[in-house]
C-alpha cells in the first residue's frame, strides 16, 4: 500500500517502544506502551479554507521529530514506509522535538 496524506493529514512512524524498564525488566508486548513520539514521513498540501479556496499551509514538514496525543491517527500497515505507520491531524501533533 501506497499511502500519500490529503488536506491537514500528516503519516508518522512511531518510536520503538521500550523493551525493558529502567530497573532492567524484560517487558512482554501485552505491557509496553505506545509511544507518544515519532517521525513524520510525509504531510498533506494543507487545509482547505472553504470561504475563498485557498490552502493553509503546513506547520509542519517531513523529517521532523514529533509529540503526540496518545488517541492520536489510525493505523495502518504500508510495507513501502517501513511497517506500521499512523495517519493522523496536523492538530494532533502537541510539539515539535528541537
Amino acid at each position: 500500500m501506497d499511502l500519500t496524506p490529503i488536506g491537514d493529514r500528516i503519516i508518522v512512524r512511531r518510536e520503538a517502544s521500550d523493551e525493558k524498564t529502567s530497573g532492567g525488566i524484560i517487558l512482554p508486548d501485552a505491557a509496553k506502551k505506545k509511544p507518544q513520539r515519532g517521525t513524520i514521513l510525509a504531510v498533506g498540501p494543507g487545509k482547505l479554507n472553504l470561504k475563498d479556496g485557498t490552502r493553509m499551509p503546513m506547520t509542519l514538514k517531513a523529517g521532523d521529530t514529533v509529540l503526540f496525543t496518545s488517541w492520536a491517527g489510525d493505523e495502518f500497515k504500508d510495507n513501502k514506509k517501513g511497517g506500521e505507520v499512523l495517519v493522523m491531524h496536523e492538530g494532533d501533533v502537541m510539539a515539535v522535538v528541537g
